[in-house]
């Protein structure tokens, strides 16, 4: 079939519908000869309605030629009132029964063949698919029905009802039991000799009952996407096999093949349940106070500036600020912190967290859908979605595979018979049984669990990795880049030393100081402020306050003339600082700015302030060179003799300073050819650049930053530098296991097709081998969820 011409402005989708149509044969006819129509790019009939879909260029044909075309054919037809618009929407839809990759893979290309249709991604691993469309939402359910599996639309709100059981989530469940009991029934009838005609016929039961669903789909997709899937394969392989009178193998085979996809779908749940485990860890409803009511509401009832009350010891059920009250917080749902955070007004809160002390009182700044921990689901299922670059040799590999073993088992079946003399039934047997080995469910399916369950563990712990292409790129990482200020430190000034001069006491120094600097608004004079509170320095009223730019300030204090600010603003004054400056030039050396002062005749002492180092930092650096990164640098846009300091505290390899945005791009840009793989790590902001351009883009501290979780590749929730060497760890993890897989699948492939040769395969063995091995690589690939994180 030739393929749809490009959608235009001009590209028209209408709905007719068709009478007289009671065959679907000739629905068919009526199908393929509007689609023959010139400027028709897609036509499909919707049999059971009665109607049909079409899409056409308006400007090489009109809704009336296509009615006269379906009226030549002897149909009457008319316009459908309700035209589809060509307005192009977005929805989710989750879906349920889907457990093999392959068969979403054939999903996916079918859903693209549906008129007003423009993009359709089926992320298998969150079992959802995500549709761009102008037609509408009927139609794809209907075709995702027709595929074999029930759709519904997902709402968005990431609020879950209790799971379904076992029973009625896994639709193999049932036909296991059934063929199961009658497999059972048939060989007991069989060693009690009963008749033949008995036998059989428990045997024939369990084939059709057991039988009856994967035949189903496997003709639905057929017929819908013209292509074999597993489902069609078996169910050719059992019919051939009862036409060999071999009803016990063909029973077997129906209850292996029911029992693999009940165990797969069971297990590939529980890998999905990784996310479900996020989305219930927010409560579903909440006290509020609106004006001087208190009451119950469900979440999504609770709007913008709500006020909800949070009692100790409860689950915060939405993402807002602080008004009222004091209390730690477990933020280990979201950052992965072991620590409670203390919490008082105006700092912000995260649903689904612990309120673990105080009572607060939280005014709601975000609604339920669009909370931290809904952003971080759909992140998740987005990345979980995407393909690793290792998936790209395995859909390659399978692109050829099925039809290569279909050619062969058609040649098995033919050619012995023809040139050997061998007995057909022997090689037909042969050839049936190499039909359930056609279909790459172990090999299709070996990359996306373990990048699932990878993911899921990663959100688990406070790291949110954006899709398989960055967990597969961390693990190979030679470099590692990082921002100073906000990501290897702090990043909020602190007075590291007071040094008051003759005798001053330290209070009472402190008290001058913080005094002319709480009118100031430089991030230094906060921290004067802040260090004078801490040593309980009362902090006395000024008059006359005066801003030097680029100097300091100057005040009167208890009616005294003083000043703090730099070295520049006294020297101006020739006021003596040779007593001093050894030891400014010491503090200067360790990477502290130096403030001094002073009144107008001398310098009254010094006080060093500094962007000290995270106290995990160093811990941090020495596990990344444990976990064999070969070089680590500090990019800084301070001085020299300050980012010497704390590169050296830090324990990094090298570093450069005096950096603008630009030039820690171009930074990147010659680690990135001196050594391949960069990573950088920054806090999602001021690095935006750099992180774009590095191989792997790392942000700091991206709870509740949006920029931040949009910017990186890998988000880690809290500032805890030490989860990159569990990022890479179980990057590593990963790959092997994916590896792991693939050989597993190829070898367990290739064993079963060279039995082909002395004769020795039979149905119960393909079965068991093509269903088991993707139930062992889903099993492997589930060993990533239980990776633990160093604390």
């Amino acid at each position: 079939m030739a393929e749809a011409p490009e959608r235009t402005e001009s590209t028209v989708f209408s709905k007719l519908l068709v009478t007289g149509m009671d065959c679907p044969d000739c629905a068919a006819k009526v199908e393929k000869a509007v689609k023959r129509m010139p400027g028709v790019g897609n036509a499909t009939i919707v049999f059971p309605a009665g109607r049909l879909d079409v899409e056409y260029d308006s400007q090489q044909t009109g809704v009336t030629q296509v009615l006269d075309k379906i009226k030549k054919l002897g149909y009457e037809a008319r316009e459908d009132d309700q035209k589809i618009s060509t307005v192009s929407q977005t929805t989710d839809f989750c879906i349920i029964g889907m457990d093999c990759a392959d068969c979403a893979a054939k999903l996916e290309k079918r859903m693209a063949k549906v008129p007003g249709i423009e993009t359709a991604h089926v992320n298998f691993g969150a079992s959802k698919m995500t549709v761009s469309h102008s037609g509408p939402v009927a139609e794809i359910l209907s075709t995702i029905e027709k595929m074999g599996y029930s759709g519904k639309v997902d709402e968005g709100l990431r609020i879950t009802n209790e799971p379904a059981s076992f029973w009625k989530s896994n639709q193999y469940a049932r036909p296991t039991v059934i063929s199961l009991i009658m497999l059972v029934s048939g060989l007991i009838a069989g060693k009690l000799e009963a008749q033949t005609l008995i036998v059989n016929g428990l045997f024939l039961i369990g084939i059709c009952l057991g039988g009856f669903l994967p035949a189903r789909n496997g003709i639905s997709v057929l017929i819908n996407a013209r292509e074999f899937d597993m489902n069609f394969l078996m169910t050719i392989a059992v019919v051939g096999a009862s036409a060999l009178s071999a009803f016990e193998e063909a029973a077997t085979v129906v209850f292996l093949f029911s029992f693999g996809n009940a165990l797969q779908g069971y297990t590939l749940d529980k890998t999905r349940n990784s996310i479900r485990a996020l989305m219930e860890i927010a409560p579903k409803e909440a006290l509020v106070r609106r004006g001087i009511t208190e009451i119950t509401l469900q979440v999504k009832e609770i709007v913008l500036g709500d006020v909800i009350i949070v009692r100790p010891g409860e689950r915060i059920a939405m993402d807002g600020k602080v008004s009222t009250g004091y209390s730690t917080v477990n933020q280990a749902p979201i950052t992965g912190e072991s620590i409670p955070v203390e919490k008082q007004p105006g700092d912000e809160i995260y649903a689904g967290t612990v309120n673990e002390r105080g009572s607060l009182e939280v005014k709601v700044t975000k609604l339920a859908k669009d909370n931290t921990i809904s952003r971080i689901i759909h992140m998740v299922e987005e990345a979980q979605g995407q393909r690793a670059p290792s998936q790209q040799f395995v859909d390659k590999f399978a692109k050829y595979y099925t039809p290569m073993v279909i050619v062969l088992a058609a040649l098995v079946a033919a050619l012995p018979p023809l040139l050997f003399g061998q007995p057909f039934e022997k090689w037909f047997y042969e050839a049936m049984a190499m039909l359930l080995v056609a279909c790459p469910c172990a090999l299709v399916i070996s990359t996306p669990v373990s990048i699932v369950s990878a993911i899921g563990n990663a959100a688990k712990n406070g790291v949110l990795i954006k899709g398989g292409m960055y967990l597969e790129a961390v693990g190979a990482l030679s470099v590692i880049a990082f921002d100073k200020t906000g990501t290897l430190t702090e990043g909020k000034p602190q007075v590291t030393d007071i040094i008051p001069i003759d005798g001053i006491p330290d209070k009472e120094f402190l008290s001058i100081a913080s005094a002319i600097e709480s009118r100031s608004e430089h991030p230094l004079a906060e921290a004067i402020v802040k260090s004078a509170k801490e040593h309980g320095a009362e902090i006395s009223s000024i008059s006359a306050f005066e801003a030097i730019p680029g100097k300091g300030a100057r005040a009167m204090v208890q009616g005294k003339t003083y000043q703090i600010g730099n070295s520049r603003l006294f020297s101006e004054q020739t006021i003596d600082l040779k007593h001093v400056e050894d030891e400014v030039s010491r503090l200067q050396n360790e990477g502290k700015t130096v403030m001094m002062l002073g009144d107008d005749k001398r310098i009254l002492g010094l006080i060093a302030v500094a962007d000290v180092l995270r106290e995990n930092s160093g811990q941090a650096i020495n596990k990344l060179k444990k976990a064999g990164i070969k070089k680590i640098i500090m990019l800084t846009g301070d001085n020299e003799s300050t980012a010497r300091a704390i590169a050296t505290k830090a324990g990094v390899d090298d570093f450069r300073a005096d950096l603008l945005p630009e030039d820690k791009v171009d930074a990147i840009k010659s680690l990135l050819v001196e050594h391949g793989k960069v990573a950088m790590v920054g806090d999602g902001v001021n690095d935006a650049p750099a992180l774009a351009i590095s191989t792997v883009g790392i942000a700091m501290g991206a709870a509740g930053t949006d920029t931040a979780l949009e910017t990186a590749d890998i988000a880690l929730m809290a500032d805890d530098l030490t989860k990159l060497t569990d990022t890479i760890k179980l990057s590593r993890k990963t790959l092997g296991i994916i590896k792991q897989n693939i050989a597993f699948a190829l070898i367990v492939k290739g064993l079963i097709l060279l039995l082909v040769i002395p004769g020795w395969l039979t149905l119960w063995l393909a079965v068991a081998g093509d269903m088991g091995s993707s139930l062992l690589v889903t099993l492997n690939a589930m060993r990533l969820l239980r990776v633990k994180h160093e604390d």
